[in-house]
């Protein structure tokens, strides 16, 4: 029987390349956006394409009833939808912060509780959550789009034993660096600007006071912000990891795709006044 997934935030990266990674292996693939122009080609290509803004839980049970309809249940979700809201703390607005979990952790929510009903009476399916390094580590300018993937992480971790009993696995997937467009935007957001999904919101710009601009020019400079530079990998790479976790009968709980991330997730058990005093020598510089 050909297994089906849903999968969020397919306009481009990982996202894209998950659907078609999907669809190679003969999975019958849903692949959504909030703007279907973006995913037509995915259409072409065999997916089966739907609009889905996952702040919009009208938006999430149109689609999870049409997958019902059409084939019955869904044995993967793909939470990949998702934006980096980075800026000091002091310069980012709490409807920002809103924003930011309400796309990242809110919305992850609302379509793992429209799917677990089905998961639980077939008493199988794979749930993976795309989360970052970021969940592991924070960083100067980070922490508003790190404390939504730690919150991510910390809900998949005990939705992972609490749907145990029911053979339903729950995976977490923490790129480092990937080459995406997500550096750009990145970037872009540390100019005053904020983009979400392929959408510029010019009244939800971080609002600079001023005192951070250093950190600001040093983060922009060394690219430690967004994709790209050393160690990054490609959106296909980490679409190989989320496709092997939904094959496998045993997935690991978390999968760090490429050297870069391995190396980041490890940087946890540093003791906090060493990173601390990189940070420091790193602006002073």
């Amino acid at each position: 029987m050909q297994q089906t997934v849903l999968i969020t935030g397919c306009s481009s990266g990982i996202g894209r390349a998950a659907a078609n990674a999907f669809l190679e292996a003969d999975w019958r693939v849903y692949a959504t956006a909030r703007n279907p122009a973006d995913i037509e080609t995915l259409g072409e290509r065999g997916c089966q394409i739907a609009t889905l803004d996952v702040t919009d839980s009208d938006d999430i049970d149109r689609v999870t009833d049409r997958i019902a309809d059409e084939s019955g249940s869904v044995s993967c979700l793909v939470n990949n939808a998702g934006f980096g809201q980075f800026g000091a703390i002091e310069d980012i607005p709490t409807s920002q912060v809103h924003r930011q979990f309400d796309v990242n952790v809110y919305g992850p929510h609302r379509l793992m509780r429209a799917v677990l009903p089905q998961m639980r009476e077939n008493e199988s399916g794979t749930i993976i959550n795309v989360s970052s390094v970021a969940g592991q580590i924070s960083f100067p300018t980070g922490g508003v789009y790190a404390g939504s993937k730690a919150a991510l992480e910390a809900m998949s971790d005990a939705l992972r034993n609490e749907v145990a009993p029911y053979d339903i696995d729950v995976v977490i997937i923490e790129p480092g660096p990937v080459e995406t467009a997500f550096a750009d935007r990145a970037a872009r957001e540390l100019q005053d600007e904020t983009e979400v999904s392929g959408r510029d919101d010019e009244d939800m710009n971080i609002n600079r006071s001023g005192a951070y601009e250093s950190l600001y020019e040093l983060l922009t400079d060394t690219k430690i912000v967004g994709g790209g530079g050393l160690g990054a990998v490609s959106a296909e790479r980490v679409a190989e990891d989320i496709l092997d976790a939904a094959s496998s009968t045993s997935p690991q709980p978390r999968y760090q795709p490429g050297i870069a991330a391995r190396a980041g997730v490890l940087s946890r058990f540093v003791p906090s006044t060493w990173r601390d005093a990189l940070y420091q020598k790193l602006r002073s510089l």
